[in-house]
């Protein structure tokens, strides 16, 4: 998650411009690893905001990652995304 959020401003303004596909496109490069190794919570999070947004690739991609994934890791996501939520 570090590596994200080291790189500054660039992804925090992605995510503050708060449009679907933007959060989605973060979803995709907390899941691929795009610049370092993936994070699923993160992406499932991202996958979730974008989804609620309207973005529904978003809810296809984040059911994909969710058959991977713990229900403690799902659970970890989807209060991060609340958390999100109620500050953005």
């Amino acid at each position: 998650m570090a590596r994200f959020d080291s790189m500054g401003s660039e992804f925090a303004d992605m995510a503050s411009l708060g449009s679907a596909e933007a959060l989605f496109e973060l979803g995709l490069m907390y899941a691929t690893g795009r610049n370092g190794e993936p994070d699923v919570v993160t992406a499932h999070k991202w996958f979730n905001i974008a989804a609620f947004r309207g973005c529904e690739a978003a809810k296809s991609r984040r059911e994909e990652l969710a058959a991977e994934m713990s229900r403690d890791q799902i659970a970890a996501a989807q209060r991060a995304a609340r958390e999100w939520l109620t500050t953005h």
